[in-house]
Protein backbone atom coordinates (compact mmCIF):
# COMPACT_ATOMS: atom_id res chain seq x y z
CA UNK A 1 0.00 0.00 0.00
CA UNK A 2 1.21 3.50 -0.98
CA UNK A 3 0.33 6.73 0.48
CA UNK A 4 -0.06 9.89 -1.09
CA UNK A 5 -0.13 13.00 -0.27
CA UNK A 6 -2.87 15.34 -2.26
CA UNK A 7 -1.53 18.97 -1.91
CA UNK A 8 -3.87 21.87 -3.53
CA UNK A 9 -3.20 25.38 -3.31
CA UNK A 10 -6.43 26.80 -4.71
CA UNK A 11 -8.70 29.04 -3.13
CA UNK A 12 -11.44 28.00 -5.90
CA UNK A 13 -12.79 24.34 -6.26
CA UNK A 14 -13.15 21.86 -9.00
CA UNK A 15 -16.33 24.11 -10.27
CA UNK A 16 -14.57 27.39 -11.35
CA UNK A 17 -10.63 26.04 -11.35
CA UNK A 18 -9.70 24.13 -14.32
CA UNK A 19 -6.78 22.84 -12.56
CA UNK A 20 -9.02 21.30 -9.44
CA UNK A 21 -11.32 19.61 -12.13
CA UNK A 22 -8.60 18.03 -13.69
CA UNK A 23 -7.23 17.08 -10.30
CA UNK A 24 -10.46 15.69 -9.13
CA UNK A 25 -10.92 13.25 -12.21
CA UNK A 26 -7.07 12.15 -11.69
CA UNK A 27 -7.33 11.43 -8.03
CA UNK A 28 -10.97 9.80 -8.73
CA UNK A 29 -9.19 7.59 -11.33
CA UNK A 30 -6.45 7.07 -8.72
CA UNK A 31 -8.54 5.71 -6.21
CA UNK A 32 -10.18 3.54 -8.44
CA UNK A 33 -7.48 2.18 -9.61
CA UNK A 34 -5.32 2.03 -6.40
CA UNK A 35 -8.26 0.87 -3.87
CA UNK A 36 -5.84 -0.07 -1.17
CA UNK A 37 -3.67 3.30 -1.49
CA UNK A 38 -4.04 6.21 1.35
CA UNK A 39 -4.72 9.04 -0.13
CA UNK A 40 -4.32 12.00 2.21
CA UNK A 41 -5.43 15.59 0.97
CA UNK A 42 -3.55 18.62 2.35
CA UNK A 43 -5.16 21.66 1.17
CA UNK A 44 -3.11 24.42 1.65
CA UNK A 45 -5.48 27.62 1.65
CA UNK A 46 -7.25 25.49 4.70
CA UNK A 47 -3.81 24.71 6.80
CA UNK A 48 -1.22 25.83 8.79
CA UNK A 49 1.96 26.05 6.72
CA UNK A 50 4.58 27.38 9.15
CA UNK A 51 6.63 30.13 7.79
CA UNK A 52 10.65 30.30 7.99
CA UNK A 53 11.25 32.06 11.45
CA UNK A 54 13.24 31.57 14.39
CA UNK A 55 12.06 28.20 15.36
CA UNK A 56 12.70 26.87 11.90
CA UNK A 57 15.81 27.92 11.62
CA UNK A 58 16.48 26.81 15.13
CA UNK A 59 15.77 23.16 14.22
CA UNK A 60 17.59 23.17 10.81
CA UNK A 61 20.62 24.01 12.54
CA UNK A 62 19.69 21.41 15.12
CA UNK A 63 19.39 18.68 12.38
CA UNK A 64 22.19 19.72 10.74
CA UNK A 65 24.35 19.03 13.83
CA UNK A 66 23.59 15.42 14.03
CA UNK A 67 20.52 15.66 16.38
CA UNK A 68 17.12 14.12 16.34
CA UNK A 69 13.83 15.17 16.00
CA UNK A 70 13.15 14.04 19.50
CA UNK A 71 15.70 16.44 20.96
CA UNK A 72 14.12 20.01 19.27
CA UNK A 73 11.73 21.57 21.36
CA UNK A 74 8.09 21.58 21.37
CA UNK A 75 7.56 25.05 19.03
CA UNK A 76 10.53 23.41 16.48
CA UNK A 77 8.57 20.03 16.36
CA UNK A 78 5.75 21.17 15.61
CA UNK A 79 6.71 22.72 12.55
CA UNK A 80 9.41 19.92 11.40
CA UNK A 81 6.29 17.13 10.35
CA UNK A 82 7.65 13.63 8.88
CA UNK A 83 4.32 13.64 6.87
CA UNK A 84 6.29 14.74 3.68
CA UNK A 85 9.14 12.21 4.13
CA UNK A 86 6.64 9.13 5.19
CA UNK A 87 4.73 9.22 2.10
CA UNK A 88 5.26 7.55 -1.61
CA UNK A 89 3.56 9.41 -4.04
CA UNK A 90 2.92 13.40 -4.34
CA UNK A 91 0.66 15.36 -6.50
CA UNK A 92 0.81 19.15 -6.20
CA UNK A 93 -2.11 21.00 -8.01
CA UNK A 94 -1.87 24.70 -8.31
CA UNK A 95 -3.68 27.77 -10.88
CA UNK A 96 -0.65 29.86 -12.92
CA UNK A 97 -0.52 33.09 -11.37
CA UNK A 98 2.04 35.38 -12.25
CA UNK A 99 3.73 33.01 -14.18
CA UNK A 100 4.70 30.65 -10.94
CA UNK A 101 1.76 29.43 -8.47
CA UNK A 102 0.31 31.05 -5.39
CA UNK A 103 2.65 31.73 -1.98
CA UNK A 104 1.73 29.40 0.14
CA UNK A 105 3.13 26.44 -1.69
CA UNK A 106 6.25 28.33 -1.28
CA UNK A 107 5.58 28.05 2.03
CA UNK A 108 5.16 24.27 1.96
CA UNK A 109 7.94 23.50 -0.20
CA UNK A 110 9.97 25.42 2.64
CA UNK A 111 8.39 23.47 5.09
CA UNK A 112 9.80 20.19 3.90
CA UNK A 113 13.22 21.72 3.14
CA UNK A 114 14.78 20.35 5.89
CA UNK A 115 18.31 18.77 5.72
CA UNK A 116 18.67 15.80 7.18
CA UNK A 117 15.17 14.65 5.94
CA UNK A 118 14.06 15.74 2.57
CA UNK A 119 18.13 16.42 1.77
CA UNK A 120 21.82 16.02 3.15
CA UNK A 121 25.01 18.42 2.95
CA UNK A 122 27.61 16.48 1.89
CA UNK A 123 31.46 17.42 0.85
CA UNK A 124 30.49 17.30 -3.06
CA UNK A 125 27.34 19.52 -2.29
CA UNK A 126 23.55 18.66 -1.50
CA UNK A 127 22.00 15.58 -1.90
CA UNK A 128 18.55 14.59 -1.97
CA UNK A 129 17.16 11.69 0.44
CA UNK A 130 13.42 10.25 -1.34
CA UNK A 131 15.07 8.77 -4.24
CA UNK A 132 12.08 6.10 -4.34
CA UNK A 133 9.05 8.43 -4.83
CA UNK A 134 7.42 10.39 -7.59
CA UNK A 135 5.94 13.10 -7.85
CA UNK A 136 2.90 14.72 -10.25
CA UNK A 137 2.18 18.69 -10.74
CA UNK A 138 -1.12 19.63 -12.32
CA UNK A 139 -1.52 23.41 -13.49
CA UNK A 140 -4.05 24.97 -15.61
CA UNK A 141 -2.38 27.90 -17.42
CA UNK A 142 -4.69 30.76 -19.40
CA UNK A 143 -2.34 30.87 -22.12
CA UNK A 144 0.56 29.14 -23.83
CA UNK A 145 3.87 28.34 -21.69
CA UNK A 146 4.86 25.23 -22.28
CA UNK A 147 6.47 26.36 -25.73
CA UNK A 148 7.01 28.96 -27.83
CA UNK A 149 7.72 32.50 -27.07
CA UNK A 150 6.78 32.52 -23.24
CA UNK A 151 8.06 29.55 -22.33
CA UNK A 152 10.98 31.49 -20.44
CA UNK A 153 8.33 32.97 -18.14
CA UNK A 154 6.94 29.95 -16.81
CA UNK A 155 8.81 29.45 -13.38
CA UNK A 156 5.78 27.52 -11.20
CA UNK A 157 6.27 24.00 -13.03
CA UNK A 158 10.33 24.03 -13.21
CA UNK A 159 10.54 25.19 -9.51
CA UNK A 160 8.58 21.92 -8.14
CA UNK A 161 10.11 19.97 -10.63
CA UNK A 162 13.53 21.52 -9.05
CA UNK A 163 12.67 21.17 -5.99
CA UNK A 164 11.74 17.72 -6.48
CA UNK A 165 15.54 16.78 -8.08
CA UNK A 166 16.92 18.36 -5.00
CA UNK A 167 14.45 15.99 -2.25
CA UNK A 168 16.18 13.14 -5.05
CA UNK A 169 12.98 12.53 -6.76
CA UNK A 170 13.57 12.35 -10.35
CA UNK A 171 10.22 10.30 -11.44
CA UNK A 172 8.79 13.96 -12.19
CA UNK A 173 5.53 14.88 -14.35
CA UNK A 174 3.30 17.22 -15.18
CA UNK A 175 -0.33 17.30 -16.49
CA UNK A 176 -0.54 20.95 -17.81
CA UNK A 177 -3.73 22.29 -19.36
CA UNK A 178 -3.49 25.61 -21.47
CA UNK A 179 -4.91 28.34 -23.49
CA UNK A 180 -8.02 28.31 -22.03
CA UNK A 181 -8.00 32.05 -21.79
CA UNK A 182 -5.79 32.56 -24.87
CA UNK A 183 -8.92 30.39 -27.02
CA UNK A 184 -12.40 30.83 -24.78
CA UNK A 185 -14.52 29.60 -27.49
CA UNK A 186 -12.26 25.79 -27.01
CA UNK A 187 -11.87 26.74 -23.44
CA UNK A 188 -14.56 23.40 -22.51
CA UNK A 189 -12.83 21.05 -25.22
CA UNK A 190 -9.67 22.07 -23.36
CA UNK A 191 -11.05 21.08 -19.83
CA UNK A 192 -12.32 17.80 -21.69
CA UNK A 193 -9.28 17.07 -23.03
CA UNK A 194 -7.40 17.27 -19.61
CA UNK A 195 -9.99 15.89 -18.06
CA UNK A 196 -9.59 12.65 -20.23
CA UNK A 197 -5.55 12.67 -19.77
CA UNK A 198 -6.17 13.45 -16.18
CA UNK A 199 -8.29 9.84 -15.70
CA UNK A 200 -5.48 7.84 -18.38
CA UNK A 201 -2.83 8.82 -15.88
CA UNK A 202 -4.58 8.18 -12.76
CA UNK A 203 -4.54 4.52 -13.61
CA UNK A 204 -0.71 4.41 -14.01
CA UNK A 205 0.50 6.95 -11.51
Amino acid sequence: MSQVLFITAHPHDETVSFSMATAKSFIESYKASNPNDEVVHIDLYNSYIPQIDADVFAGWGKLQSGQGFEELSEGEQGKLSDQFVNADKYVFVTPFWNFSFPPVMKAYLDSVSVAGKTFKYTAEGPVGLLPDKKALHIQARGGYYSEGPAADLEMGHRYIGQMMNFYGITDFDGLIVEGHNANPEKAEEIKADAIERAKALGQTF
